[in-house]
């Protein structure tokens, strides 16, 4: 059920899905207050059945802790109000791909689909040499989730470009050093849009 790369299937992405759109923007929204926080401007959704169950605000400076990405925040909500750390059926949303820890948390309580706005020039949970979000045969795994990238990224990748401006919330330093870093390149091949079959 992994995901199939789009670019190396010589294929162009398909559209949006309308129904992932508002979606994406109410991350969008969350990842707007992070950046009034100083934060790397991510901000992640967990929907069930069309009913959100958790929301995260990157919130690793605003509470100096390293493992307060948007999408571990929102699914520590979700797993909180669902009353088990299973997740199957869930849709998890976030405007940038997931690095590496998120990535790990999304297997780990086997959220379903996973809805990216844009990709990452980080180490990432798909465009790096670690893709966890589509190894399949991971021993106390399921299945990989369905991987969609590309919703809304123009609005995404120009929400991380305009915080890397100087004067533009924290510098490039501090941006470079965040755990993830969610820098906002257009990351590898691998990273570009992606429908699992």
């Amino acid at each position: 059920m992994g995901g199939q790369t789009w670019a190396a299937k010589g294929r162009v992405p398909a559209p949006e899905p309308v129904e992932h759109v508002p979606w994406m923007r109410r991350c969008l929204e969350l990842a707007r207050r992070a950046a009034e926080h100083d934060d790397a401007p991510v901000g992640s959704l967990v929907v069930r059945g069309g009913e959100v169950l958790g929301e995260g605000v990157e919130s690793v400076v605003a509470s100096v802790d390293p493992t307060a990405h948007a999408e571990v925040l929102a699914i520590r909500t979700a797993v909180r109000r669902a009353g088990t750390p299973d997740l199957r059926g869930c849709v998890l949303y976030t405007s940038v791909e997931p690095c590496l820890m998120c990535s790990y948390v999304i297997r780990e309580t086997a959220i379903a689909e996973v809805v990216i706005g844009c990709p990452t020039s980080a180490p990432g949970g798909l465009g790096s040499p670690w893709p966890l979000l589509e190894l399949e045969g991971v021993a106390g795994w399921g299945p990989p989730p369905a991987v969609l990238v590309g919703v809304l990224e123009e609005e995404c990748r120009a929400l991380l470009e305009a915080r890397r401006r100087p004067g533009a919330g924290r510098d490039r330093a501090r941006d470079a050093g965040r755990t993830g870093g969610r820098s906002g390149g257009a990351g590898p091949a691998r990273g570009r849009p992606r429908q699992s079959s």
